[in-house]
């Protein structure tokens, strides 16, 4: 697998114009991450919130990409700006969420080399 995306969802309601059903605004960030690569971090590829975020995750899950819950790591993830690499902060879940990816197609998460 060359690259995968990642969209994290604040809540599993579907709401209306972009809100749950708490009224509040949704939020879903996608990642890219490409292993095997000198900068092998995960990078925010997408961000947003209400309309926008349904639309991040209604891509990601009609192409097939899992969609995750947490509610925290998005809040930290909406902070790094697309294009950059997630903040060490949140490697461990992310590591957790791409593990799980790779076991759903089968695959063992690659080992990124060593310096």
């Amino acid at each position: 697998m060359a690259r995968s995306s990642i969209p994290s969802d604040q809540t599993d309601q579907d709401g209306v114009d972009g809100r749950n059903q708490k009224g509040q605004k949704r939020n879903a960030v996608a990642l890219t991450y490409k292993p095997n690569t000198v900068d092998s971090a995960p990078v925010v590829s997408a961000s947003g919130q209400g309309y926008l975020a349904e639309r991040i995750i209604e891509l990601a899950l009609a192409s097939g990409i899992p969609v995750q819950s947490d509610s925290d790591l998005v809040e930290l993830l909406s902070a790094t700006e697309v294009g950059e690499e997630i903040p060490i902060e949140a490697f461990i879940a992310v590591a957790e969420i791409l593990r799980y990816v790779y076991a759903l197609n089968g695959q063992s998460a690659p080992v990124p080399p060593l310096p």
